[in-house]
């Protein structure tokens, strides 16, 4: 999109539009500029959706379409409909939210921020790999945490219906039922593939399909580079920390890596079904076998009724006394290491408990954080010298015609990309900033070396473009063998086609299955019986052997489908075996139960947001819909 405004706002046209945005600021004042932004696409209640702000969510859209340059007018305008119907809703509920009272704090969007995993690093929020996606994906802050925000809540819209929405116990059990059913059902699939390989394709009949079709077989605009790069991991990698560096850092920053005191110990768990009376003395009787000299570890696998450390001789691990509050973690951290005590009475009954190490509190032994230290001293070093290249790179642009001698000099490697288009390509797939600096009209055809760009936070190249690739077609031994697949393929399917429709009326007439399934080459499967999630058959055939309606006794019901690897299917679901939802494990049953739940939530938010949409005041611009694209 870069490219086109790029291109656009150049020659005669950059220079009418520099006079009519001159002649409104003396006549009318910055204040009063409108150009693009001051007309309205829609209006929403008393909120205005510019004719700017629908633009750039239209041709985001476009993007995600790798051909976006040829999409079809009727399409396009169907995207733009859509995108601003998609706005319009957006802007009610963001009106409704507000109206509501919902608030979202700095703080919470924050968070938002902060835990997102792109701008994490080692687990922990990093400012500057936020920084640089924002301008790489060329978005303000501000407007970015304004997203954040609406977004944040309108989510707590729609949690707050989901939360009101309710499966009825008929319902729920009908679903049950449904879902457990099963199907008994004979299938027969035509091989496409198979039968193509067979089929033999003439050259003349390749000529004729390529002949026939002058618009096909192009190959995009593209063009060769070479380019050097600046990668801070892999000089990272080469940077060496002398051990007493790294020991003065850790010292420097022990404090980081504190930890309280952990205590390993185990317990024999004695619960109070019996009776309170019952069960302590029995805890005091196996806390006097310990001290006799019996292994807590078999008494603990015999006696212990936690089921979560009885098998492993009642190890509970080591933990930290936040995380065992209460009567047991009060006697672990009162013990020396070897004495055992009980009974020891909690909220679970009786416990006998012995300690068997304590790791005392402090800072993290060097071995223990040493990479992740090393890292840190890494990435400090890298930095400099990853600055130091790019000032010498930038520097060398003012006399370099080639890269070479500008790549002996700051030691690094001429790299090569051939075949790169608009979309783009390995290794820096669809990288906007490089996409635009490839097809910038001074690099690609003026022999001009690319200013430094940064691709992330880790790379940054130069490059200079060595070929330029206009769109052209593609000859006929280049896309020959496409032609040979397309063809065997067509001739396959319409083979298969016609079979499949003369099993079905031989099928409609009482013939045999497998008879005729045999005879035309089909792969017959008999007497399955098939539940709605089994994965022993294609998913689109299973998909229409549920949807088929339920045969009568003696008389099956047919049906044919096309497989999700474009093969043909052609079934008889022979009966139907009622489901039994208790034979649905119970924790699968939950799982359902909060699906359909979540299901009923999501349509009652859509039937909200209809609603809200039905009673507002909207008021559309057609003359915004009809005008052709600015940015195309």
């Amino acid at each position: 999109m870069l490219q086109h405004i790029r291109e656009r706002f150049t020659g005669v046209f950059a220079i009418v539009l520099l006079g009519m945005l001159g002649v409104s600021f003396v006549f009318f004042g910055i204040g009063n500029f409108t150009f693009l932004s001051g007309d309205y696409a829609a209006k929403v209640e008393d909120v205005e959706i510019s004719l700017f702000q629908l633009e750039s969510a239209y041709q985001n859209q476009l993007l995600n379409y790798s051909d976006y340059g040829n999409i079809p007018p009727e399409l396009r305008q169907t995207l733009k409909v859509n995108t601003l119907e998609r706005m319009i809703r957006e802007t009610l509920v963001d009106v409704h939210v507000a109206e509501q009272g919902y608030r979202v704090s700095d703080e919470q969007v924050a968070q938002i921020i902060q835990s997102a995993p792109q701008f994490q690093e080692n687990g922990e929020f990093n400012r500057d790999l936020y920084y640089a996606w924002l301008d790489q994906t060329v978005q303000d802050p501000r407007n970015f945490e304004a997203q954040q925000r609406r977004a944040y809540r309108t989510s707590q819209l729609q949690r707050g219906i989901g939360a009101t929405a309710f499966v009825t116990p008929t319902e729920y059990r009908r679903y049950l039922n449904l879902f457990a059913e099963k199907r008994q059902a004979s299938v027969a699939v035509f091989d496409i593939a198979a039968l193509a390989d067979t089929i033999v394709v003439r050259d003349e009949d390749i000529q004729a399909y390529y002949d026939d079709r002058p618009d096909d077989f192009r190959a995009p605009e593209s063009a060769d580079f070479e380019y050097i790069e600046i990668n801070r991991v892999e000089l990272a990698e080469n940077i060496e920390i002398a051990d007493d560096v790294l020991q003065q850092y850790y010292e420097e920053n022990s404090g980081r890596f504190l930890q309280d005191e952990q205590r390993q110990a185990r317990h024999i768990l004695l619960t109070v079904e019996d009776g309170e009376a019952e069960a302590e003395q029995q805890a005091i009787a196996l806390t006097a076998r310990v001290q006799a000299g019996e292994p807590f570890e078999d008494l603990a696998r015999q006696y212990s009724k936690d089921g979560g450390t009885a098998n492993n001789g009642g190890d509970l691990g080591t933990v930290l006394q936040s995380q065992m509050p209460g009567a047991l973690g009060d006697a672990i951290f009162s013990m020396q290491q070897g004495d055992v005590l009980g009974p020891v009475r909690t909220d679970f009954g009786f416990h006998v408990v012995r300690l068997d190490q304590i790791i005392a509190g402090g800072a993290l032994p060097l071995d223990q954080v040493r990479n992740e230290l090393l890292t840190e001293l890494r990435a400090d070093g890298v930095e400099g010298q990853a600055r130091a290249l790019e000032r010498q790179l930038s520097d060398a642009l003012f006399d370099a015609t080639e890269l070479q001698s500008v790549a002996t000099e700051a030691g690094l490697e001429v790299k090569k990309v051939t075949t790169f288009t608009r979309s783009g390509g390995e290794p820096f797939g669809a990288n906007q900033a490089v996409i635009d600096a490839v097809f910038d009209q001074q690099v690609l055809t003026g022999g001009q070396i690319s200013d430094l760009i940064e691709v992330d936070a880790d790379r940054s190249i130069m490059l200079r473009v060595v070929a330029y690739n206009e769109a052209a077609r593609r000859p006929l031994e280049e896309v020959r063998d496409s032609i040979v697949f397309s063809l065997q393929s067509q001739r396959a399917v319409n083979i298969i086609e016609d079979r499949s429709r003369r099993l079905r009326e031989a099928l409609e007439e009482g013939r045999d299955f497998e008879e005729m399934a045999n005879e035309l080459e089909a792969t017959y499967t008999p007497n399955l019986v098939l539940g709605r999630t089994g994965e022993d058959l294609d998913g689109a055939i299973l998909d229409e052997i549920f949807r088929a309606k339920k045969p009568s006794p003696g008389h099956a019901r047919l049906g044919s489908t096309v497989t999700t690897t474009g093969d043909y299917a052609v079934f008889m679901v022979h009966g139907v075996i009622p489901g039994r939802p208790e034979t649905i494990p119970l924790a699968e049953r939950d799982q359902r139960k909060e699906e359909l739940q979540n299901a009923a939530g999501a349509s009652d938010y859509i039937a909200f947001v209809n609603e809200l949409t039905r009673k507002a005041s909207i008021e559309r611009n057609e003359d915004a819909l009809a005008e052709p694209d600015f940015l195309q």
